[in-house]
Protein backbone atom coordinates (compact mmCIF):
# COMPACT_ATOMS: atom_id res chain seq x y z
CA UNK A 1 0.00 0.00 0.00
CA UNK A 2 1.19 3.48 -0.87
CA UNK A 3 0.64 5.88 2.03
CA UNK A 4 -0.40 9.37 1.06
CA UNK A 5 -1.52 12.59 2.70
CA UNK A 6 -2.58 16.09 1.70
CA UNK A 7 -2.15 19.55 3.22
CA UNK A 8 -4.71 22.12 2.10
CA UNK A 9 -3.90 25.81 2.51
CA UNK A 10 -5.97 28.89 1.74
CA UNK A 11 -9.67 29.28 1.11
CA UNK A 12 -12.69 27.00 0.97
CA UNK A 13 -12.47 26.95 -2.83
CA UNK A 14 -9.01 25.42 -2.51
CA UNK A 15 -10.42 22.92 -0.04
CA UNK A 16 -12.86 21.68 -2.69
CA UNK A 17 -9.93 21.04 -5.04
CA UNK A 18 -8.16 19.19 -2.23
CA UNK A 19 -11.18 16.96 -1.66
CA UNK A 20 -11.32 16.11 -5.35
CA UNK A 21 -7.59 15.33 -5.38
CA UNK A 22 -7.89 13.00 -2.40
CA UNK A 23 -10.66 11.07 -4.14
CA UNK A 24 -8.32 10.16 -7.01
CA UNK A 25 -6.51 7.53 -4.93
CA UNK A 26 -8.21 4.09 -4.82
CA UNK A 27 -8.29 2.45 -1.39
CA UNK A 28 -7.16 -0.82 -2.93
CA UNK A 29 -3.72 0.66 -3.59
CA UNK A 30 -3.45 3.73 -1.38
CA UNK A 31 -3.81 4.33 2.35
CA UNK A 32 -4.49 7.83 3.64
CA UNK A 33 -2.42 8.84 6.69
CA UNK A 34 -2.55 11.97 8.82
CA UNK A 35 1.15 12.00 9.71
CA UNK A 36 3.41 13.66 7.17
CA UNK A 37 6.45 11.64 8.28
CA UNK A 38 4.66 8.35 7.51
CA UNK A 39 3.61 9.22 3.95
CA UNK A 40 5.15 8.02 0.71
CA UNK A 41 3.33 10.75 -1.24
CA UNK A 42 2.51 14.24 0.04
CA UNK A 43 0.27 16.68 -1.81
CA UNK A 44 0.39 20.34 -0.79
CA UNK A 45 -2.42 22.52 -2.15
CA UNK A 46 -1.07 26.06 -1.91
CA UNK A 47 -2.44 29.59 -1.72
CA UNK A 48 -0.94 32.71 -3.32
CA UNK A 49 -3.65 35.30 -2.74
CA UNK A 50 -1.42 37.74 -0.83
CA UNK A 51 2.22 37.87 0.22
CA UNK A 52 1.63 36.26 3.60
CA UNK A 53 -0.19 33.35 1.94
CA UNK A 54 2.70 32.82 -0.46
CA UNK A 55 5.15 32.84 2.44
CA UNK A 56 3.04 30.34 4.36
CA UNK A 57 2.91 28.02 1.34
CA UNK A 58 6.67 28.13 0.81
CA UNK A 59 7.39 27.62 4.50
CA UNK A 60 5.02 24.64 4.56
CA UNK A 61 6.86 23.01 1.63
CA UNK A 62 10.21 23.29 3.41
CA UNK A 63 8.67 22.12 6.69
CA UNK A 64 7.20 19.03 5.03
CA UNK A 65 10.47 18.16 3.34
CA UNK A 66 12.33 18.48 6.64
CA UNK A 67 9.82 16.14 8.29
CA UNK A 68 10.00 13.59 5.49
CA UNK A 69 13.10 13.37 3.32
CA UNK A 70 12.00 10.34 1.30
CA UNK A 71 8.40 11.05 0.27
CA UNK A 72 7.44 12.33 -3.16
CA UNK A 73 6.08 15.87 -2.81
CA UNK A 74 3.51 17.25 -5.23
CA UNK A 75 2.74 20.96 -5.00
CA UNK A 76 -0.52 22.11 -6.57
CA UNK A 77 -2.80 25.13 -6.24
CA UNK A 78 -2.39 28.86 -6.71
CA UNK A 79 1.31 29.19 -5.83
CA UNK A 80 2.19 26.42 -8.25
CA UNK A 81 0.02 28.00 -10.94
CA UNK A 82 1.46 31.49 -10.65
CA UNK A 83 5.14 30.65 -10.20
CA UNK A 84 5.58 27.17 -11.64
CA UNK A 85 8.62 27.84 -13.84
CA UNK A 86 10.43 29.81 -11.15
CA UNK A 87 9.65 27.24 -8.45
CA UNK A 88 10.81 24.34 -10.58
CA UNK A 89 14.22 26.02 -10.82
CA UNK A 90 14.47 27.09 -7.20
CA UNK A 91 12.83 24.34 -5.14
CA UNK A 92 14.48 21.01 -5.82
CA UNK A 93 12.80 19.72 -2.65
CA UNK A 94 9.62 19.28 -4.69
CA UNK A 95 9.18 16.38 -7.11
CA UNK A 96 6.25 17.78 -9.08
CA UNK A 97 4.59 21.18 -9.50
CA UNK A 98 1.08 21.11 -10.97
CA UNK A 99 -0.83 24.22 -12.06
CA UNK A 100 -4.60 24.49 -11.81
CA UNK A 101 -4.97 24.30 -15.59
CA UNK A 102 -3.25 20.90 -15.44
CA UNK A 103 -5.75 19.33 -13.02
CA UNK A 104 -7.37 17.21 -15.77
CA UNK A 105 -3.91 15.62 -16.16
CA UNK A 106 -3.14 15.38 -12.46
CA UNK A 107 -3.73 11.63 -12.30
CA UNK A 108 -1.41 11.00 -15.23
CA UNK A 109 1.31 13.19 -13.76
CA UNK A 110 1.17 11.42 -10.40
CA UNK A 111 1.05 7.99 -12.04
CA UNK A 112 4.19 8.87 -13.98
CA UNK A 113 5.88 10.17 -10.85
CA UNK A 114 5.14 6.97 -8.95
CA UNK A 115 5.57 4.71 -11.98
CA UNK A 116 2.08 3.22 -11.55
CA UNK A 117 -1.31 3.42 -13.29
CA UNK A 118 -3.75 3.32 -10.35
CA UNK A 119 -4.47 7.01 -9.72
CA UNK A 120 -7.85 7.96 -11.18
CA UNK A 121 -8.90 11.09 -13.08
CA UNK A 122 -10.04 14.03 -10.99
CA UNK A 123 -13.83 14.27 -10.89
CA UNK A 124 -15.85 17.17 -9.41
CA UNK A 125 -18.57 14.72 -8.36
CA UNK A 126 -16.11 12.53 -6.46
CA UNK A 127 -14.70 14.12 -3.32
CA UNK A 128 -13.15 12.80 -0.13
CA UNK A 129 -14.64 15.07 2.52
CA UNK A 130 -12.31 17.15 4.66
CA UNK A 131 -15.26 18.80 6.40
CA UNK A 132 -17.44 17.20 9.12
CA UNK A 133 -20.07 14.75 7.87
CA UNK A 134 -22.92 17.21 8.42
CA UNK A 135 -21.31 20.06 6.46
CA UNK A 136 -19.91 20.69 3.00
CA UNK A 137 -18.85 23.41 0.61
CA UNK A 138 -20.49 23.52 -2.81
CA UNK A 139 -18.50 25.39 -5.45
CA UNK A 140 -20.60 26.83 -8.28
CA UNK A 141 -18.03 28.68 -10.42
CA UNK A 142 -14.38 29.53 -10.72
CA UNK A 143 -12.34 32.51 -11.86
CA UNK A 144 -13.31 36.17 -11.87
CA UNK A 145 -13.96 38.91 -14.42
CA UNK A 146 -13.74 41.93 -12.13
CA UNK A 147 -9.96 42.49 -12.19
CA UNK A 148 -9.91 44.53 -9.00
CA UNK A 149 -6.62 46.41 -8.78
CA UNK A 150 -5.51 44.60 -5.62
CA UNK A 151 -6.39 41.05 -6.65
CA UNK A 152 -4.39 38.43 -8.55
CA UNK A 153 -7.19 35.84 -8.71
CA UNK A 154 -8.05 36.43 -12.42
CA UNK A 155 -4.38 35.88 -13.26
CA UNK A 156 -4.31 32.65 -11.25
CA UNK A 157 -7.78 31.17 -11.66
CA UNK A 158 -8.64 32.77 -14.99
CA UNK A 159 -11.84 34.39 -16.21
CA UNK A 160 -15.20 33.68 -14.62
CA UNK A 161 -16.65 30.27 -15.58
CA UNK A 162 -19.93 28.94 -14.20
CA UNK A 163 -20.07 25.28 -13.36
CA UNK A 164 -22.67 23.30 -15.38
CA UNK A 165 -26.08 23.65 -13.74
CA UNK A 166 -27.04 19.99 -13.72
CA UNK A 167 -23.63 19.02 -12.34
CA UNK A 168 -24.15 21.34 -9.39
CA UNK A 169 -27.59 19.93 -8.76
CA UNK A 170 -26.30 16.37 -9.03
CA UNK A 171 -23.59 17.08 -6.49
CA UNK A 172 -26.11 18.75 -4.18
CA UNK A 173 -28.26 15.60 -4.35
CA UNK A 174 -25.22 13.45 -3.56
CA UNK A 175 -24.44 15.62 -0.55
CA UNK A 176 -28.04 15.45 0.65
CA UNK A 177 -28.11 11.67 0.26
CA UNK A 178 -24.84 11.46 2.23
CA UNK A 179 -26.50 13.16 5.18
CA UNK A 180 -25.05 16.65 4.78
CA UNK A 181 -27.25 19.15 6.63
CA UNK A 182 -25.57 22.43 5.74
CA UNK A 183 -23.92 23.59 2.55
CA UNK A 184 -21.91 26.74 2.01
CA UNK A 185 -21.98 27.96 -1.58
CA UNK A 186 -18.60 29.29 -2.68
CA UNK A 187 -16.99 30.78 -5.77
CA UNK A 188 -14.95 33.87 -6.58
CA UNK A 189 -18.15 35.78 -7.39
CA UNK A 190 -21.19 33.84 -6.22
CA UNK A 191 -23.97 36.20 -7.31
CA UNK A 192 -22.70 36.25 -10.92
CA UNK A 193 -23.42 32.55 -11.42
CA UNK A 194 -24.95 31.81 -14.83
CA UNK A 195 -24.01 35.02 -16.63
CA UNK A 196 -21.80 33.02 -19.02
CA UNK A 197 -24.22 30.12 -19.57
CA UNK A 198 -26.34 29.77 -22.70
CA UNK A 199 -29.16 27.83 -21.04
CA UNK A 200 -30.74 30.82 -19.32
CA UNK A 201 -29.94 29.56 -15.82
CA UNK A 202 -28.98 32.20 -13.27
CA UNK A 203 -28.09 32.40 -9.60
CA UNK A 204 -31.80 32.94 -8.98
CA UNK A 205 -32.72 29.59 -10.53
CA UNK A 206 -29.93 27.85 -8.65
CA UNK A 207 -30.98 29.24 -5.27
CA UNK A 208 -34.63 28.38 -5.84
CA UNK A 209 -33.81 24.78 -6.79
CA UNK A 210 -31.32 24.28 -3.96
CA UNK A 211 -33.83 25.69 -1.50
CA UNK A 212 -36.33 22.99 -2.50
CA UNK A 213 -33.93 20.16 -1.66
CA UNK A 214 -34.49 20.25 2.09
CA UNK A 215 -31.07 21.18 3.45
CA UNK A 216 -31.20 22.49 6.99
CA UNK A 217 -28.90 25.37 6.09
CA UNK A 218 -27.63 27.01 2.92
CA UNK A 219 -25.13 29.83 3.30
CA UNK A 220 -23.87 32.12 0.54
CA UNK A 221 -20.26 33.30 0.65
CA UNK A 222 -18.23 35.74 -1.49
CA UNK A 223 -20.94 38.06 -2.78
CA UNK A 224 -19.74 40.94 -4.97
CA UNK A 225 -22.00 43.89 -3.98
CA UNK A 226 -22.87 45.13 -7.47
CA UNK A 227 -24.10 41.69 -8.53
CA UNK A 228 -26.78 41.50 -5.81
CA UNK A 229 -30.14 42.53 -7.24
CA UNK A 230 -33.64 42.83 -5.78
CA UNK A 231 -34.72 39.37 -6.94
CA UNK A 232 -31.70 37.83 -5.28
CA UNK A 233 -32.64 39.50 -1.99
CA UNK A 234 -36.28 38.47 -2.32
CA UNK A 235 -35.29 34.83 -2.85
CA UNK A 236 -33.07 34.85 0.23
CA UNK A 237 -35.69 36.65 2.32
CA UNK A 238 -38.43 34.15 1.42
CA UNK A 239 -36.38 30.95 1.38
CA UNK A 240 -36.81 27.98 3.70
CA UNK A 241 -33.15 27.15 4.17
CA UNK A 242 -30.98 30.02 2.89
CA UNK A 243 -29.62 31.84 5.91
CA UNK A 244 -30.00 35.60 6.16
CA UNK A 245 -26.23 35.90 6.18
CA UNK A 246 -24.52 38.22 3.72
CA UNK A 247 -20.77 37.91 3.15
CA UNK A 248 -20.03 41.00 1.04
CA UNK A 249 -16.42 42.18 0.82
CA UNK A 250 -16.49 45.97 0.32
CA UNK A 251 -12.75 46.85 0.75
CA UNK A 252 -13.33 50.49 1.82
CA UNK A 253 -15.87 53.33 1.84
CA UNK A 254 -13.97 56.02 -0.04
CA UNK A 255 -15.19 56.60 -3.60
CA UNK A 256 -11.73 57.85 -4.50
CA UNK A 257 -10.20 54.56 -3.36
CA UNK A 258 -12.97 52.40 -4.78
CA UNK A 259 -12.27 53.88 -8.20
CA UNK A 260 -8.53 53.31 -7.78
CA UNK A 261 -9.30 49.72 -6.79
CA UNK A 262 -11.31 49.28 -10.01
CA UNK A 263 -14.45 48.52 -8.06
CA UNK A 264 -17.65 49.12 -10.00
CA UNK A 265 -19.78 50.69 -7.31
CA UNK A 266 -19.69 53.64 -4.95
CA UNK A 267 -20.27 54.13 -1.25
CA UNK A 268 -23.76 55.38 -2.11
CA UNK A 269 -24.48 52.16 -4.01
CA UNK A 270 -23.39 50.13 -1.00
CA UNK A 271 -25.52 52.24 1.32
CA UNK A 272 -28.55 51.48 -0.82
CA UNK A 273 -27.71 47.77 -0.92
CA UNK A 274 -27.34 47.40 2.85
CA UNK A 275 -30.53 49.42 3.37
CA UNK A 276 -32.42 47.01 1.09
CA UNK A 277 -30.92 43.98 2.83
CA UNK A 278 -32.07 45.16 6.23
CA UNK A 279 -35.51 46.08 4.90
CA UNK A 280 -36.04 42.65 3.34
CA UNK A 281 -34.18 40.68 6.05
CA UNK A 282 -34.39 42.58 9.36
CA UNK A 283 -32.41 39.82 11.10
CA UNK A 284 -29.61 39.91 8.51
CA UNK A 285 -26.07 39.18 9.61
CA UNK A 286 -23.54 41.27 7.65
CA UNK A 287 -19.93 40.26 7.14
CA UNK A 288 -17.27 42.07 5.13
CA UNK A 289 -13.56 42.50 4.57
CA UNK A 290 -11.57 45.70 4.18
CA UNK A 291 -8.13 46.58 2.85
CA UNK A 292 -5.94 48.89 4.89
CA UNK A 293 -3.26 50.92 3.16
CA UNK A 294 -4.22 50.62 -0.49
CA UNK A 295 -1.97 52.87 -2.65
CA UNK A 296 -2.96 56.56 -2.65
CA UNK A 297 -5.02 56.07 0.54
CA UNK A 298 -5.09 59.25 2.60
CA UNK A 299 -5.89 59.98 6.22
CA UNK A 300 -9.22 61.36 4.99
CA UNK A 301 -9.99 58.07 3.20
CA UNK A 302 -9.33 56.20 6.44
CA UNK A 303 -11.56 58.53 8.43
CA UNK A 304 -14.34 58.16 5.86
CA UNK A 305 -14.25 54.39 6.16
CA UNK A 306 -14.21 54.58 9.97
CA UNK A 307 -17.27 56.82 10.00
CA UNK A 308 -19.03 54.58 7.50
CA UNK A 309 -18.46 51.52 9.67
CA UNK A 310 -20.25 53.30 12.50
CA UNK A 311 -23.20 53.77 10.14
CA UNK A 312 -23.41 50.31 8.55
CA UNK A 313 -22.41 48.36 11.70
CA UNK A 314 -21.23 45.04 10.30
CA UNK A 315 -21.60 42.02 12.56
CA UNK A 316 -18.37 40.42 11.40
CA UNK A 317 -15.42 42.15 9.77
CA UNK A 318 -11.85 41.34 8.84
CA UNK A 319 -9.08 43.63 7.59
CA UNK A 320 -6.13 42.81 5.32
CA UNK A 321 -3.15 45.11 5.01
CA UNK A 322 -2.61 45.80 1.33
CA UNK A 323 -0.19 43.47 -0.43
CA UNK A 324 1.11 44.61 -3.86
CA UNK A 325 0.70 41.64 -6.19
CA UNK A 326 2.74 41.58 -9.38
CA UNK A 327 0.69 42.01 -12.53
CA UNK A 328 -2.11 43.87 -10.77
CA UNK A 329 -2.91 47.53 -11.36
CA UNK A 330 -2.51 48.38 -7.69
CA UNK A 331 1.14 47.37 -7.65
CA UNK A 332 1.87 50.11 -10.20
CA UNK A 333 0.10 52.91 -8.33
CA UNK A 334 1.94 55.64 -6.47
CA UNK A 335 2.34 56.47 -3.70
CA UNK A 336 2.46 53.09 -2.02
CA UNK A 337 1.70 53.22 1.70
CA UNK A 338 4.34 52.53 4.34
CA UNK A 339 3.99 49.08 5.94
CA UNK A 340 3.91 50.48 9.46
CA UNK A 341 1.12 52.88 8.51
CA UNK A 342 -0.85 50.02 6.93
CA UNK A 343 -0.72 48.14 10.22
CA UNK A 344 -1.71 51.25 12.18
CA UNK A 345 -4.74 51.80 9.95
CA UNK A 346 -5.70 48.12 10.12
CA UNK A 347 -5.56 48.27 13.90
CA UNK A 348 -7.72 51.40 13.94
CA UNK A 349 -10.36 49.66 11.85
CA UNK A 350 -10.30 46.51 13.99
CA UNK A 351 -10.41 48.49 17.22
CA UNK A 352 -13.58 50.24 16.09
CA UNK A 353 -15.04 46.99 14.84
CA UNK A 354 -14.44 45.32 18.21
CA UNK A 355 -16.73 47.90 19.79
CA UNK A 356 -19.35 47.56 17.04
CA UNK A 357 -19.25 43.76 17.19
CA UNK A 358 -19.78 43.84 20.94
CA UNK A 359 -22.68 46.28 20.69
CA UNK A 360 -24.28 44.20 17.94
CA UNK A 361 -23.74 40.99 19.90
CA UNK A 362 -25.45 42.53 22.94
CA UNK A 363 -28.66 42.84 20.89
CA UNK A 364 -28.77 39.05 20.69
CA UNK A 365 -28.92 38.57 24.46
CA UNK A 366 -32.16 36.78 25.27
CA UNK A 367 -32.59 35.60 21.66
CA UNK A 368 -33.25 31.93 21.03
CA UNK A 369 -31.03 30.61 18.25
CA UNK A 370 -31.25 27.23 16.57
CA UNK A 371 -28.21 25.63 15.05
CA UNK A 372 -25.93 22.64 14.59
CA UNK A 373 -23.68 21.30 17.34
CA UNK A 374 -20.19 21.44 15.83
CA UNK A 375 -18.01 20.21 18.69
CA UNK A 376 -16.77 21.15 22.14
CA UNK A 377 -14.41 23.72 23.61
CA UNK A 378 -10.84 22.62 24.29
CA UNK A 379 -11.57 22.14 27.99
CA UNK A 380 -14.63 19.94 27.18
CA UNK A 381 -16.82 22.11 29.41
CA UNK A 382 -19.01 23.57 26.68
CA UNK A 383 -20.53 22.59 23.37
CA UNK A 384 -20.15 24.76 20.29
CA UNK A 385 -23.07 25.76 18.07
CA UNK A 386 -23.30 27.19 14.56
CA UNK A 387 -26.46 29.18 13.87
CA UNK A 388 -27.41 31.71 11.20
CA UNK A 389 -25.05 34.07 13.08
CA UNK A 390 -21.69 32.42 12.29
CA UNK A 391 -20.19 30.80 9.19
CA UNK A 392 -18.22 27.52 9.12
CA UNK A 393 -14.81 29.03 8.43
CA UNK A 394 -13.91 29.94 12.04
CA UNK A 395 -13.79 33.67 11.31
CA UNK A 396 -17.03 34.91 12.86
CA UNK A 397 -16.67 33.86 16.48
CA UNK A 398 -18.22 31.13 18.58
CA UNK A 399 -21.50 30.30 20.28
CA UNK A 400 -20.83 28.09 23.30
CA UNK A 401 -23.06 26.54 25.95
CA UNK A 402 -22.95 23.84 28.66
CA UNK A 403 -25.18 20.78 28.77
CA UNK A 404 -25.64 18.13 31.44
CA UNK A 405 -26.86 15.66 28.83
CA UNK A 406 -24.61 14.27 26.14
CA UNK A 407 -25.09 15.95 22.78
CA UNK A 408 -23.90 14.74 19.40
CA UNK A 409 -21.99 16.64 16.75
CA UNK A 410 -24.28 17.34 13.81
CA UNK A 411 -27.46 17.42 15.89
CA UNK A 412 -29.74 20.46 15.80
CA UNK A 413 -30.57 22.22 19.07
CA UNK A 414 -31.94 25.51 20.36
CA UNK A 415 -30.10 27.76 22.77
CA UNK A 416 -30.80 31.07 24.46
CA UNK A 417 -28.07 33.70 24.28
CA UNK A 418 -27.35 34.78 27.87
CA UNK A 419 -24.17 36.86 27.51
CA UNK A 420 -22.42 38.60 24.64
CA UNK A 421 -18.72 39.26 24.21
CA UNK A 422 -16.83 41.13 21.48
CA UNK A 423 -16.68 38.11 19.19
CA UNK A 424 -18.40 35.22 21.00
CA UNK A 425 -21.81 34.44 22.45
CA UNK A 426 -22.49 32.47 25.64
CA UNK A 427 -25.73 30.49 25.65
CA UNK A 428 -27.81 27.96 27.54
CA UNK A 429 -29.61 24.93 26.11
CA UNK A 430 -33.39 25.39 25.97
CA UNK A 431 -34.72 22.32 24.11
Amino acid sequence: MIKYTLISLGCAKNLVDSEMALAMFPSSTFEFVEEVDKADLILINTCAFIESAKSESIEKIYEVRNLNEKAKIVVMGCLSTRYKKELEKLMKEVDLFVSIIEYPLLHKLINKLLNIEEVEEINPLRRKALTPSYSSYLRISDGCDHFCAFCAIPYIRGRFVSRPYEEIMEEARLLKDRGVKEISIVSQDTASYGKDLNNGKTIHDLLLDLDKMGFYSIRLLYLYPEEIDDRFLDIVANSRSIKHYFDIPVQCASNHLLKAMNRKGTKEDMNLLFKKIREKCPDAILRTTLIAGFPTETKEDQEETLEWLKEIRFDHLGVFTYSPEEGTAGAKLSPQIDEELKVTRRDELMSLQRTISYENAKTHEGEIMEGIVIGMTADKRNYLLRSYWNAPDDIDGTIYFPSEKCLHVGDIHKVRIIKAFAYDLKAELVD
